[in-house]
């Protein structure tokens, strides 16, 4: 039986357990997305990780809508993830890039344009943006011929991962941004090779994925997923029969690894009605497969490594809790998370978490 607390080698990364912290969206970068000294400190708390995905970042100014969120663009935001990175590996962890394009999901008042995503259409409710919350705008769709330098997008912030001293990168496919607006085709509305069917919806994903192989390495590149349900007003009228192909895909390409965001019925944080598809995407997907949502528990974890998972991702419990592994652990109990400051720009609710010891960790 495979524990837990059992060493896992996610492609060329060799983790020393099966607990990974999942993206989270923090908000603590600065109007140029740039890095700052406390996010250094926060990530270094939470370094006995598995492995630590990071929040969200951007691949271009484009592509990132978030207020005080940071990219991996330009030479200041790659000197400002070193000193990040540099922390983590003295802590002994492990640490990937999660890249990120958001479509629709952003404000012209942010990025300084009209947003973008696979066709003409507007994502419901409002988005956050540095003057309080808005509506959203209606996005023009992606012209095919400036799909080319969007790979460019993808492969530069690759590689600037790799400058930053990141051990690779996760591609961001999931959640109703960018790439997931291509494949589903609640979203996606277009008539030309990146639309309609199957295939074309997934050539998006296929030409980012193989891109960005090429650029850092497939056992340095993760993706990740979120198949089962609506996501930010995107879904899917068939998610089997877009998925499991997608997740094929994946694996002929070797990834490192495959993260899926699963929420159930009775989620805390979104719920889906639609059954999870980690089970028909095990059967083809070849490599270490992780599940994301809902997970508090070592049992809870235990459970899906003992049935289609060979690791777990954890988002809320790894927020509030820098020592979440020794917690598990232990059987200890877990802080709650203050949610109030989940996204704003000062230390609490980021790195004054305590430890068991009752401080957070140096």
């Amino acid at each position: 039986m495979t524990d837990l607390f059992d060493p896992i080698r996610l492609g060329a990364i060799d983790a020393p357990n099966r607990i990974l912290m999942a993206p989270l969206t923090r908000g603590r970068a600065t109007r140029e997305a740039v890095p700052t000294p406390i996010m250094a400190d926060y990530y270094a708390q939470r370094a006995s990780a598995g492995l630590i995905i990071s929040e969200a970042t951007g691949i271009s100014r484009q592509g990132l809508g978030w207020p005080f969120a940071p990219g991996l663009w330009t030479d200041a935001q790659v000197e400002g993830w070193k000193s990040v990175t540099a922390r983590v590996h003295d802590a002994g962890g492990r640490i990937v890039a999660q890249l990120w394009h958001m479509g629709r999901q952003v404000h012209s008042s942010v990025i300084g344009e009209q947003p973008v995503s696979s066709s003409a259409t507007t994502s419901p409710g409002k988005v956050h943006t540095y003057d309080g919350r808005q509506p959203f705008e209606q996005a023009r769709a992606l012209d095919a011929a400036e799909i080319p330098a969007l790979l460019d997008d993808y492969a530069r912030a690759a590689e600037n991962a790799r400058r930053a001293g990141f051990d690779g990168v996760q591609i961001h496919a999931a959640n109703g941004y960018l790439i997931d607006q291509f494949l589903r085709d609640g979203a996606n509305l277009r008539t030309d090779g990146y639309g309609g069917s199957v295939e074309n919806r997934i050539r998006l994903l296929s030409e980012v994925a193989e891109r960005v192989t090429a650029t850092i390495g497939a056992d340095r590149t993760g993706v990740r997923l979120s198949p089962n349900g609506m996501s930010q007003g995107v879904d899917d009228s068939d998610p089997l029969s877009l998925f499991v192909p997608a997740a094929k895909r994946l694996s002929e390409l070797k990834i490192a690894f495959l993260e899926l965001r699963e929420p159930g019925p009775h989620g805390t944080f979104g719920s889906s009605d639609v059954p999870k598809l980690s089970p028909d995407i095990r059967k083809v997907f070849d490599g270490p497969l992780v599940v994301n949502s809902d997970f508090f528990t070592r049992d809870a974890a235990q459970a899906a490594i003992d049935g289609v998972a060979d690791a777990v991702s954890f988002g809320r419990a790894f927020l509030a809790n820098p020592d979440l592994p020794e917690r598990l652990r232990v059987g200890a109990p877990l802080n709650e998370g203050n949610m109030a400051t989940w996204y704003s720009q000062g230390p609490e609710g980021y790195v004054d978490y305590p430890a068991l010891s009752g401080l957070p960790p140096a």
